[in-house]
């Protein structure tokens, strides 16, 4: 067997490191010119296992400080249940992203971009109506902290909310979210679906959520729906996949 590319050995190297704990989050790793002396190889060859490493979501190079071992945030977790909670009255304001980050409302931003557009095949096809039929689009960037953490893009059928405040972006945020906006317009959702994917990011995704090469999506298409009738299409809900754990509960 022929021996392993030296920027595979330095990467296993370095990867184990990592994992056992001897090169904890935040720290810098050794530079090009020292590792190149530790192991006897060319820069190239250390490039290449940085680069590595890098794609892997393991460590970020930033401009004038090195390259560091990621400090990946504790990932939350998300259950399907907060669908249920959020549609009880509410004491205070919230929503479900809210209640996921355990923020308050102060602590919680939303950029926001409406347009009018019309159902491709696709989402045609999740609302169950032909295509072509006029819906409400809305962006939502959602902040906890001040932080980036998650992309929705839903749609609504437009002579459901046409000319109604939820047409409105300047009611954004609004208390209780999409949920509450459906109970508002007479349409009280009784069932929320879900369907869960893993992909990367596109280039836009990952500028918006700030995140370090390497590191997937989790892209959730959801419905809701009032008995039979779709009110809501998100395609898609955007999350880090280093950031959130899904839990899913079946009462039996």
């Amino acid at each position: 067997m022929p021996d392993r590319p030296a920027y595979l050995r330095i990467a296993d190297t370095l990867r184990e490191g990592i994992r056992d704990g001897s090169l904890p989050p935040g720290t810098r790793l050794p530079t090009i010119a020292e590792l190149c002396e530790t192991h006897g190889v060319s820069e190239i060859v250390v490039r290449q296992a940085v680069a590595l490493l890098r794609g892997e979501g393991l460590v970020e190079t930033r401009r004038g400080g090195g390259t560091l071992v990621r400090v990946v945030p504790p990932a939350r977790r998300v259950a399907m249940d907060r669908y249920r909670a959020v549609s009880r009255p509410l004491a205070v304001p919230e929503t479900t992203f809210t209640r996921d980050q355990k923020i308050t409302w102060e602590e919680y931003r939303l950029d926001k971009e409406f347009t009018r557009v019309r159902a491709d095949d696709e989402l045609g096809a999740l609302f169950e109506r032909p295509p072509g039929i006029e819906l409400l689009r809305r962006r939502f960037v959602f902040y906890a902290r001040g932080e980036p953490q998650q992309i929705s893009v839903n749609y609504l059928p437009w002579d459901l909310v046409g000319d109604t405040p939820v047409s409105d972006p300047a009611r954004e945020p609004w208390p209780g979210g999409t949920l509450a906006q459906l109970a508002y317009l007479g349409h009280p959702p009784t069932r929320v679906e879900e369907a869960v994917r893993s992909r990367m990011p596109t280039p836009e995704e990952a500028e918006t959520l700030r995140m370090t090469g390497g590191v997937p999506v989790l892209a959730i298409t959801r419905r809701m729906l009032s008995r039979s009738d779709v009110m809501e299409v998100c395609r898609d809900i955007v999350l880090p996949a280093d950031r959130v754990v899904l839990d899913y509960a079946i009462d039996l």
